[in-house]
């Protein structure tokens, strides 16, 4: 009998199929499918109806994310585990199979993280994600210069405004968070500079600057990187499939040099045997 575990044909046919195009867009498939049954869980006018057929389309669907996974790891062995989205994805699986026992009941609530497998499985998502973290360096610069100025900004804020209005401006803690609702636009003209400049005619002033230095620069600034981060990561991306696609056809050339040469000393060979 042959060993099925270490069968390299069979491991090469599963490995077409995880590599096609249909298969991953079945996994999208059920993944989405998931997600609205998960959703659907929520009812319980519905789950008293079809309750019985929703747990069993889960649990079918969980089947169908265990056994890709199991059969990725049957495929890649340990270079399964050195894939930070394989790493993901079992890590999400996992999650799901753990038992609803008591006192782990929030678990059940966290199967709604199989929805995040829709950034795995689909490469414009995942190509989003890779960019934001690799951004996420340069974003940390600018988060603490936007904390630095907020920090300035409060300490102005409850200095200037605190006395009249101290709901807003009483500490600053208070003031940093009224001017992050400044910052968000929200209800910031009549919500609160508005009032504030019935009694300080001239806080326009401190505003004004305020917004444009947090809400049109920094936020654009975070912006332009995680867009420029997005590039490279894409660039990076198809650079790695034209290598890899350099390296099989160089592979490929040589494994028909080997061949050439193997005919022409079997023909050499020949010819000199008397």
């Amino acid at each position: 009998m042959t060993d099925t575990t270490s069968n390299p044909v069979a491991q090469g046919r599963i490995a077409t199929i995880l590599a096609d195009r249909r298969f991953r867009n079945f996994i999208l498939g059920v993944i989405l499918f998931n997600a609205v049954l998960l959703g659907l869980e929520t009812s319980q006018k519905v789950m008293g109806v079809a309750g019985p057929v929703i747990l069993f389309l889960d649990g079918l669907c969980l089947a169908i994310f265990v056994v890709e996974l199991t059969a990725k790891i049957y495929v890649q062995k340990l270079r399964f585990f050195r894939d930070g989205w394989n790493i993901f994805d079992f890590v999400i699986v996992g999650i799901s199979l753990i038992p609803d026992a008591q006192g782990l009941s929030v678990l059940r609530a966290l199967r709604i993280l199989r929805l995040f497998r829709v950034l795995s499985v689909a490469p414009n998502l995942r190509r989003v994600v890779e960019g934001l973290i690799i951004a996420l360096p340069g974003m940390g610069s600018v988060f603490l210069l936007t904390g630095l100025i907020f920090y300035i900004g409060a300490v102005m804020a409850t200095k200037l405004f605190g006395a009249a209005f101290p709901d807003w401006f009483g500490t600053i803690g208070l003031s940093a968070y009224s001017l992050f609702q400044v910052m968000t636009l929200e209800s910031w003209s009549m919500g609160i500079v508005r009032p504030v400049m019935e009694v300080y005619p001239y806080a326009w002033a401190f505003f004004i600057p305020f917004i444009l230095t947090t809400t049109f620069v920094v936020v654009n600034l975070v912006v332009g990187l995680i867009v420029n981060s997005m590039q490279d990561a894409h660039q990076a991306e198809a650079d790695a499939e034209t290598g890899t696609y350099r390296d099989e056809v160089l592979e490929r050339l040589a494994q028909i040099e080997t061949m050439l040469k193997q005919q022409d000393e079997r023909r050499t060979g020949g010819q000199t045997q008397p």
